[in-house]
């Protein structure tokens, strides 16, 4: 890892045993089990791709560690209802604090609002999180190839199917592919930005292509600007996209989205 996905996954191991001290295990564990049911994130994304539509992922997030802040007026309820006005498939929503100034409570307002299906976007590492995260009403959690085992991905995974949630997995080359492949999930994202240089080239998506076996979803991650991009990926099979920093930067986020994907 690099030393800032070390710094972040330092970070986010202390900001969990915080969290667990505030509210035992077994505790979370309770709340996600009571939560309402998750919506069918996957289901919503192939819905899109059936009807010969792009799948967005529309990213509600006020900061990066590479951008700093995208959007100072932030408000994840507005965002939230342009999103799904403007036809995104679901919605992720950043929760890390530390590094992309996001909280639990942008989840749980931008999903009360929404009918979209939600990711929490933030640093997997522990099955208290994804217990939590279905407790927050999280669809769907992250799971970061870079920055977990295959043992860590599986068990995680594991948690996650047990609560009817669904699993974004993520990964940047060959490595991380060959580990994520192991996973039941039909979703595979492919990050064109390098967690370690934080360098963006949309051919990362493209040479992974051929590697991906059919049944699975490749949603296509950062870099995604102009509709020349879309086009780009679609023309090679790829119609499922997360994108976040385009739409943060505008004045209606979802008629951006509309806009880039027209």
């Amino acid at each position: 890892m690099s030393d800032v996905l070390e710094r972040i996954v330092a970070v986010k191991r202390a900001e969990v045993a915080a969290a667990k001290r505030k509210l035992a295990p077994a505790d979370v564990e309770q709340h996600a089990r009571a939560a309402p049911p998750a919506r069918d994130f996957a289901g919503a994304l192939r819905a899109k791709v059936a009807a010969g539509r792009a799948a967005v992922i529309a990213e509600v997030k006020r900061a990066s560690p590479s951008k700093g802040v995208l959007r100072a007026d932030f408000d994840p309820v507005s965002i939230a209802k342009s999103y799904e006005k403007h036809g995104a498939a679901c919605m992720s929503v950043l929760t890390d604090k530390e590094f992309f100034q996001g909280s639990n409570e942008y989840l749980q307002a931008a999903r009360a609002v929404s009918r979209l299906p939600a990711l929490r976007k933030d640093f997997m590492l522990e099955p208290y999180q994804v217990f939590e995260s279905r407790a927050l009403g999280a669809d769907c959690i992250l799971l970061i190839a870079a920055v977990l085992s295959r043992e860590a991905m599986r068990e995680l995974e594991g948690v996650a199917a047990g609560l009817d949630m669904a699993v974004l997995v993520e990964v940047h080359d060959g490595a991380e592919l060959d580990a994520a492949l192991e996973l039941k999930t039909p979703l595979l994202g492919i990050n064109n930005r390098n967690l370690r240089t934080f360098e963006t080239r949309l051919e990362t998506t493209l040479d992974l292509l051929p590697r991906v076996p059919d049944g699975r979803l490749v949603v296509t991650e950062s870099g995604i600007l102009a509709p020349q991009d879309v086009a780009r990926m679609r023309a090679k099979g790829v119609h499922a996209f997360l994108v976040g920093e385009a739409f943060m930067r505008a004045a209606d986020p979802g008629a951006a989205l509309q806009k880039l994907f027209a």
